[in-house]
């Protein structure tokens, strides 16, 4: 009869340890799970944190996109990137910045497009090109094709904001790029250059007349689209009634909304 009751004395005591170490495992499991699940999320939030975003910033001449620009980069402690990156370009083609700008302010006609597209093709030995001047050493084309391998480099490498350099265009099928759109009413705009260039205001609407019409024409040249175009951008601004620091803290508190959400 005791030994009947040890037994079974052994038994609930074994059922009992057995049932915990159940509990304790199903407990730890839980756990474990629940921890491998956390750091999956911790490494989804680094993940984009760390992914490399690009603001592009297109704007009308004499609106101050471009000071807009260089503060939103330090706002968001990222590199800015405008005509200077042209300094490598330039030196690959030999040529001035002044030089760079003509070329890509000259209009293409039809001939241009046709003589381009066979040069391309049918590349002739030399220096000879057909269609062009023997002398040009780069067309808009040569300098576009080269500003977009440099700017999507560079992307890859760090986040960064990209004033003007049709960046719209150039990062149009990226989801990490974040698309802007200054503009300005004409009083505004002629009233900044005024002060910038110390011109009258004949001289300056004729200079802002002058750079949109070249900006324009580049644009349409090589994205078929106008820039004017709402549908180019994520967020078109006109900050003629705005400072350039209040301007640059909402672009700088919508890039942080869309990157970090």
């Amino acid at each position: 009869m005791n030994w009947v009751i040890q037994t079974k004395v052994y038994y609930n005591s074994f059922s009992f340890l057995f049932s915990f170490f159940c509990l304790l495992k199903a407990v730890f499991l839980r756990h474990l799970y629940k921890c491998v699940r956390f750091k999956d999320f911790i490494n989804k939030i680094k993940k984009m944190e760390t992914k490399n975003f690009i603001v592009t910033i297109n704007r009308e001449f004499g609106s101050g996109g471009r000071e807009i620009g260089f503060k939103l980069g330090e706002l968001l402690n990222v590199k800015v990137y405008d005509k200077a990156i042209l300094e490598s370009i330039d030196e690959k083609f030999h040529i001035t910045d002044q030089q760079a700008e003509e070329i890509k302010s000259k209009k293409f006609t039809w001939w241009d497009e046709i003589c381009d597209l066979y040069n391309r093709i049918y590349p002739f030995p030399g220096e000879f090109v057909v269609g062009h001047d023997e002398t040009q050493t780069a067309t808009s084309h040569d300098l576009y094709y080269a500003e977009a391998k440099l700017l999507r480099e560079l992307s890859e490498q760090e986040s960064c904001v990209i004033i003007g350099r049709t960046g719209f265009h150039i990062f149009k099928d990226n989801p990490c790029a974040f698309k802007i759109m200054i503009i300005a009413n004409e009083q505004y705009r002629v009233g900044r250059i005024m002060n910038r260039f110390n011109l009258d205001e004949d001289e300056a609407k004729k200079r802002m007349v002058k750079a949109d019409d070249a900006r324009e024409n580049f644009t349409k040249t090589f994205s078929n689209r106008s820039r004017y175009d709402a549908r180019n951008y994520d967020l078109v601004l006109n900050v003629a009634n705005y400072s350039t620091d209040d301007i640059a803290a909402f672009i700088a508190e919508c890039v942080r909304r869309k990157f970090q959400s």
